[in-house]
């Protein structure tokens, strides 16, 4: 098999860093490592697909960078503003794109474990999520979250910003049934936990993905630029590269 050639952006960051270390036993080749603000049109034309790992804020510049190449695109850039967000989803309308907040296997069978518990527990389960990062991630709640939020919104047809709570502070009352409760921790230099509690009378329910390395990140990642090669225009997630979407 012919290694997927790759236009690294965010290449010095943490997951950069893993993706460039993994790409040689994941049959890929990093063409250029590229950091926020540099000009990807020198480079872009060497390579097979992009992947992002840098900034919400240069989500424009590679965006229109792709669709001028024609090239397609890996994001797991989180943090996204909404108009970053509708950015992407125009350009998916012209090449195809893998947006993930996370690429690893085990966390994407946590968003099928905790869709399909939702369905079936019913109404009955208040709804809680908790992540956990190291202390110099910048944006909260983690993509991971907001991406677990966004399922049980979709399963119990609620809205996201009238129903999704991030923390509590003060005489607040009682809980509200129809609210899904999101906390972030940070500190130390956790890689990433994720926790998805459904509480109901009499019993709990707690499903939860830990990452010790971001090595299964940068792999999946990988994978996914190795299948949205070829692909028609379309947003994909990770979900889709693995053949999760089907059971929906």
């Amino acid at each position: 098999m012919k290694p997927v050639r790759v236009l690294l952006v965010g290449a010095k960051g943490r997951m950069g860093q893993a993706i460039a270390a993994a790409a040689e036993t994941a049959d890929a080749v990093i063409t250029a490592g590229l950091e926020q603000g540099d000009d990807l049109t020198k480079e872009i034309g060497a390579c097979d697909v992009v992947v992002d790992f840098s900034h919400p804020s240069a989500t424009d510049g590679v965006c229109h960078a792709c669709i001028g190449a024609g090239k397609p695109l890996v994001t797991g850039t989180t943090g996204h503003s909404n108009e970053e967000r509708a950015l992407l989803e125009k350009t998916s309308k012209s090449l195809a794109i893998v947006l993930s907040p996370n690429f690893s296997v085990g966390v994407n069978a946590l968003f099928w474990l905790t869709r399909k518990a939702a369905e079936m527990l019913g109404q009955d389960f208040d709804l809680e999520i908790v992540e956990v990062h190291h202390r110099l991630k910048k944006d909260a709640p983690s993509g991971t979250a907001k991406k677990l939020a966004e399922i049980l919104c979709e399963v119990r047809k609620l809205d996201y910003t009238k129903n999704v709570a991030h923390g509590r502070e003060g005489l607040i009352g009682e809980r509200p049934d129809a609210e899904i409760g999101v906390h972030s921790i940070r500190g130390g230099d956790v890689v990433g936990d994720h926790t998805m509690t459904f509480a109901g009378r009499g019993e709990r329910l707690e499903l939860a993905h830990k990452a010790s390395s971001r090595e299964t990140f940068a792999a999946g990642a990988l994978r996914a630029a190795r299948w949205i090669v070829g692909r028609a225009p379309g947003l994909y997630s990770m979900e889709d590269v693995l053949g999760l979407t089907a059971d929906k």
